[in-house]
């Protein structure tokens, strides 16, 4: 049985969610899927130039588990580019730096940080101590663990 793939610490979310050629439309497209983690990993390495044991250090992985994830999302960019594919960044195995959560019985709302979510440490409302809590939503634009996918697949 395979080892459950640790959350990976991202930042921030991607400005955009779906990219695609030019003058073509959407649906004539056959098209790359990036996760939220492999975007977090071109943003650290090649927008913020910072060395790979930096980057896993942010992304709360090893420094050979952030390879990997750089290689993949390098692979699936120079494919979409170099063959005129769709980019389509959604869902993976991610949490934020900082995560809001809301209580269903007295309205507080709070930030929990990344180290405790990806520990599994129970949560509770801070005020009254109550575990009917539940996470605020991410921006609805494509992220989350869905398939809503709007080309053909390509790869």
């Amino acid at each position: 049985m395979a080892r459950p793939v640790k959350l990976r610490c991202v930042a921030q979310l991607p400005g955009a969610g779906f990219f695609k050629p030019a003058g073509v439309p959407a649906n004539l497209l056959q098209g790359v899927c990036l996760s939220v983690e492999e975007i977090e990993s071109i943003r650290l390495k090649d927008l913020e130039e910072l060395e790979q044991e930096v980057c896993a250090q942010r992304m709360h992985i090893s420094r050979p588990t952030f390879h990997r994830i750089l290689g993949a999302a390098r692979g699936k960019l120079a494919d979409a580019l170099i063959n005129g594919k769709a980019i389509q960044i959604e869902g993976g195995n991610f949490g934020l730096t900082e995560s809001r959560f809301r209580c269903n019985n007295d309205g507080h709302e709070w930030n929990v940080p990344f180290e405790t979510l990806a520990n599994g440490l129970p949560l509770s409302c801070p005020i009254c101590a109550s575990m009917n809590i539940q996470p605020m939503p991410l921006p609805r634009f494509g992220f989350g663990r869905g398939h809503g996918r709007r080309f053909r697949r390509g790869r």
